[in-house]
């Protein structure tokens, strides 16, 4: 596997809000440069965090309902679900080190 996961309205609650493990989501546009800047990050953790975290992909102008259930106002947005709750919200882009310590942050924090 070790590669993300592109989840629609129909999936979403199975693969990111049922999910055994913690889920990463990118919340992201296909005319979106910053989204295409941040995407190999991305690509990556679902390597690095293979069977400790699961990453997804939610194309905000397909899948627009969960855009608006969790108020994502500008992307790309990362997000980290734990227990079916979003419980870290990262946006914009940002380098791979700052991201990957707020990602770990989130993980090692309990669910609120």
């Amino acid at each position: 596997m070790g590669a993300p996961v592109h989840v629609t309205e129909q999936s979403f609650e199975k693969e990111v809000l049922k999910a055994e493990t913690p889920v990463l989501v990118d919340f992201w546009a296909e005319w979106c440069g910053p989204c295409r800047m941040i995407a190999p990050i991305v690509e990556e953790f679902a390597r690095d965090y293979e069977g400790k975290m699961k990453v997804a992909k939610v194309d905000v102008d397909d899948n627009a309902n969960i855009a608006v259930r969790y108020n994502i106002m500008s992307i790309p947005t990362l997000g980290v679900f734990k227990g079916g709750e979003l419980v870290e919200r990262i946006i914009g882009y940002m380098p791979k080190g700052e991201l990957k310590r707020r990602v770990e942050a989130a993980l090692a924090a309990g669910v609120s």
